[in-house]
């Protein structure tokens, strides 16, 4: 077997396989796929896990074939200390990709993950890419421009430490309140919370302190431009952790073949908190590009 084949161990459910695909350097990428026809590739934000997806894995995989990944030491992937930079982490999906033999592959970023895929589409747009799906992200963080509602806008290192010193202190409650403010209503149900947090709390936390910092620093507007397949972006409305239709019109107005869509009855995961709609996008979309 090659340096990224699929290790694939105990099947789930029906046809669901998960292993985990060796990366560039060595690192363990824990992969989910289920169904089969086009595949559709979702990566997860911040801190979270492809668990987070679970609600698009069950709702497509009868159509299509849906992968998730824990991006490097998240979730069950290997807790490697090195490489956590957009840059590592779009080399983290091509070995996902040529692993699995991906081929027009519809590729899915959510917050965090928005950066990651257009990194990815930056280095290795030419392997086959269909058409790009960013959900709920910003491609700047630290931008001070006025469409940015991110809350360290306006490059505020003060705030970014006065963050990390919370979280270094208290990752359980900060992991709380974080998962709590991407909800509508700014609560996560206890059902909810019962799951997410253990998924949060498996990112050791100089892992998330060194990603955050790297993320918050890239800027990706100028990328955005350069996306020439369909794509489709997708925003909550709410008035905690969401980024809004202000960032989406943004995001939307510089990728040339972009629809907006706003999930007004969500927060930052409008894929989990309205999973029928965001589905059926998904599945316009790939209608689209077949």
């Amino acid at each position: 077997m090659g340096e990224t084949d699929f290790f694939p161990v105990e099947h789930e459910t029906g046809d669901k396989r998960k292993g985990w695909v060796a990366s560039h350097d060595g690192a363990r990428i824990y992969v989910e796929t289920a169904g089969s026809g086009t595949p559709i590739l979702l990566v997860h934000g911040w801190t979270m896990s492809g668990r987070f997806w679970c609600r698009q894995m069950a709702g497509l995989c009868d159509r299509y074939q849906v992968v998730t990944m824990d991006l490097r030491a998240h979730g069950n992937s290997s807790k490697i200390l090195q490489g956590h930079t957009m840059e590592s982490y779009s080399k983290d999906i091509h070995a996902v990709v040529t692993a699995l033999d991906l081929t027009k592959v519809i590729l899915a970023g959510w917050s965090l993950g928005g950066p990651v895929v257009l990194e990815y589409w930056r280095r290795f747009r030419d392997d086959g890419v269909s058409a790009l799906i960013l959900v709920e992200m910003t491609p700047f963080p630290f931008s001070p421009g006025k469409w940015n509602t991110h809350a360290l806008k306006g490059y505020n290192v003060d705030g970014m430490h006065a963050s990390f010193s919370r979280l270094q202190a208290e990752p359980k409650a900060f992991g709380e309140r974080f998962i709590n403010s991407m909800f509508k209503d700014g609560v996560a149900p206890s059902d909810d919370m019962g799951w997410m947090l253990p998924e949060y709390l498996k990112t050791p936390t100089p892992v998330a302190v060194a990603a955050y910092s790297d993320y918050l620093m890239g800027d990706y507007t100028g990328v955005l431009k350069c996306v020439s397949v369909p794509s489709l972006a997708i925003y909550g409305d709410a008035s905690y952790l969401c980024f809004g239709p202000e960032t989406g019109r943004y995001v939307t107005d510089l990728i040339p073949r972009c629809r907006l869509e706003i999930l007004d009855q969500s927060g930052h995961m409008p894929f989990y908190e309205q999973p029928d709609r965001f589905n059926q996008m998904v599945s316009e979309l790939a209608l689209e590009i077949a």
